[in-house]
């Protein structure tokens, strides 16, 4: 069942045309990946599926009672209202059928008559259709899961990546028919981006998206739509089959452009001779001609990123870090931590969001004072430090004027000294961009000016806080094949696994409360590992408090004692017997998921019941050996 179509959709950017011609569909449960090169209007494209903007040319038709939701790459939040307000405000139809449900309760409540009592059964038609009970319960699950947790903050005391989570978060509370995400990874921490990963994995939800995040492409996807070259290509399966498949297509028309060229060769010889165009076969030979000049001619595939430059020589010495130690408030960032670095290390730093990445980056880089301990750096370390923020440039500021503010010639690898034009050029900036304001550049065009102003200082130890946010794959690509041969130290810290896992060779786990781990082995390694703890742990705490909890006909003598209450000797007893009830439910809840009698949806659902049930007997288990140990 196709829930939209695009037919010969078409648009264009002042005189740029972005996408031209454009059919396609997406039907009923699919899982599908836009693929383009940055500046071909991917974000575009989907402001235009979801009726935000209209197509130059062309129609967009979305089925009866279908549902869109989006998140936009760069969402707006309305800043004079708190995170509750933005949700309570909202003009989404579950909300809307939430708000009209309170009305007619209380309408009902306050006089009962036929018309209230209509009201009543509509507004619990319209829950049903959103299916809209257990939207608190969500919110609170999909908030907490992208660490938002005060729901009374004001949207204008967000950061960027904050107001990206809680977009991300109003969007799937909506739990619309066709989800379009534009970016969805961007700003997550690992944890979240794997939460995300199962959470879409699993709904039957119908999803369109773009993403540079490859691991994240492959565990969802299950098809690819590519727009190359103004024309659109499908590829039913997941982005490994994608990238098979246009190999195999891009062999195809060398071999063509090959054999048309050999043709061409033979028809302009012919051509040379001047023939006259008087007789029907002369002229359908010369027509024939520009056919074969058209095919032969080579795709042009734009400018492509070149990334190459000079670094700074090496010395033995590296850099040392002695008991290093950094809080803020309460929040310990490091605790005497101590690391001598090698020549050419490559190290990854994975961690929570807010548990130091960035802070450890700028202790390294001297742009903070450490709270103890001291660094050492090598006379010859030049650093090239790439900020998650991005740059901070004024706006009105000329792409060229950014890059001759340092140097008006750079050096390249080869030792060849090249413009400040020439240099912006190959880095995707040709010479009717240069001097195109700050302000106006995309977010993938920001990263890249951005990274130019770290190379531009040829460091050898780089340090690269986030830098795949908003580059396109191809360009991703590109900066991959330069790190690798980058000879120098490499410190990176990314969410994007399959980034990581190509460069580093180690990493810096960030476990909170300054704790460091060093991890030798991929992340994939590391997240098995820890699985594997974590299915331990809760093993053993369930055994634990199993042997600790007494049988029922246990009789237990409860001892006089200062330290409880009179209150908690009830609230022991109580909880005792709550946990009773509690298990027994478990178990009916473990005989169900295990008898394979239920659907997609019956399976997620008790799935998530088991998961809060499992939650809610630890923290009781917890009060209850409390209380027990201290009436011991």
């Amino acid at each position: 069942m196709t829930f939209l179509s695009a037919e010969h959709i078409s648009k264009s950017f002042g005189l740029k045309p972005l996408f031209e011609n454009i059919t396609f569909g997406i039907s009923k449960g699919d899982k599908a990946a836009l693929v383009a090169p940055n500046g071909t209007g991917k974000s575009t494209l989907l402001n235009v599926l979801a009726g935000l903007i209209p197509p130059d040319s062309g129609m967009v038709t979305v089925q009866n009672g279908i549902r869109i939701g989006i998140l936009e790459q760069e969402p707006k939040l309305d800043d004079h209202l708190s995170i509750r307000e933005c949700i309570t405000r909202g003009q989404s139809d579950t909300v809307t059928a939430i708000q009209r449900y309170h009305k007619a309760v209380e309408a009902q409540a306050a006089e009962y008559n036929e018309q209230t009592q209509k009201e009543f059964e509509a507004a619990l038609a319209a829950m049903d259709a959103c299916n809209a009970w257990d939207y608190e319960q969500r919110m609170q699950q999909i908030l907490g899961k992208l660490n938002i947790h005060n729901l009374d903050q004001p949207v204008a005391s967000l950061s960027g990546g904050e107001k990206k989570r809680t977009a991300l978060a109003f969007t799937l509370l909506e739990n619309p028919d066709i989800l379009l995400l534009d970016e969805p990874t961007n700003h997550l921490d690992l944890d979240m981006i794997e939460w995300l990963e199962k959470y879409l994995e699993k709904s039957t939800i119908t999803l369109l998206m773009v993403t540079h995040d490859r691991y994240f492409l492959d565990c969802i996807c299950s098809r690819i739509l590519e727009i190359d070259n103004g024309k659109l290509y499908h590829h039913a399966g997941n982005y490994s089959y994608y990238l098979q498949k246009k190999a195999e297509r891009q062999e195809i028309e060398q071999v063509e452009l090959g054999k048309a060229g050999q043709l061409l060769k033979k028809e302009l010889e012919w051509m040379r001779r001047s023939p006259k165009a008087r007789t029907t076969k002369s002229r359908s030979r010369i027509d024939a001609f520009y056919e074969t000049a058209e095919k032969a001619r080579p795709r042009d595939s734009g400018p492509e990123l070149k990334l190459e430059m000079n670094m700074q020589r090496m010395g033995n010495k590296i850099l040392e870090l002695n008991s290093l130690s950094k809080r803020f408030d309460n929040t310990v960032i490091l605790d005497s931590f101590s690391y001598s670095f090698s020549k050419g290390e490559r190290i990854g730093i994975i961690g929570k969001n807010g548990s130091g990445k960035s802070t450890f980056l700028k202790l390294l880089t001297e742009e903070i004072p450490a709270d103890s301990g001291s660094i050492d750096k090598g006379q010859t370390i030049v650093y090239g430090h790439y900020r998650q923020q991005g740059l901070d440039l004024d706006d009105s500021m000329r792409v060229i004027d950014v890059i001759k503010e340092v140097a008006e010639v750079v050096t390249l690898t080869n030792g060849k000294q090249v413009s400040a034009s020439r240099f912006l050029e190959h880095f995707m900036f040709p010479s009717s961009m240069q001097y195109t304001p700050v302000g106006k550049l995309s977010g993938g065009e920001r990263r890249r000016l951005g990274l130019m102003m770290v190379l531009i200082q040829s460091p050898n130890f780089l340090i690269l806080d986030e830098p795949t946010n908003d580059l396109d794959l191809e360009t991703l690509q590109r900066l991959e094949e330069f790190l690798m041969e980058f000879g120098g130290c490499l410190m990176v810290v990314s969410h994007d696994r399959v980034f990581m896992d190509k460069l580093v060779q180690h990493y810096f786990i960030f476990e909170g409360d300054g704790v460091i781990r060093d991890f030798n082995g991929t992340y994939l390694e590391y997240r098995a590992m820890t699985e594997q703890q974590n299915a331990m742990e809760a093993e053993k705490k369930a055994a634990a408090a199993k042997t600790q909890k007494p049988s029922e006909n246990s009789t237990r003598k409860v001892p006089s004692d200062k330290k409880i209450t009179y209150a908690e000797r009830k609230e022991f007893n109580r909880i005792e017997k709550e946990l009773e009830e509690l298990e027994r439910e478990k178990v009916i809840l473990e005989k169900e998921l295990s008898s394979g009698a239920l659907s997609h949806e019956e399976l997620l659902e008790k799935s998530e019941q088991y998961g809060a049930l499992d939650k809610v007997i630890d923290e009781k288990s917890a009060r209850w050996l409390e209380l027990g140990e201290r009436m011991e």
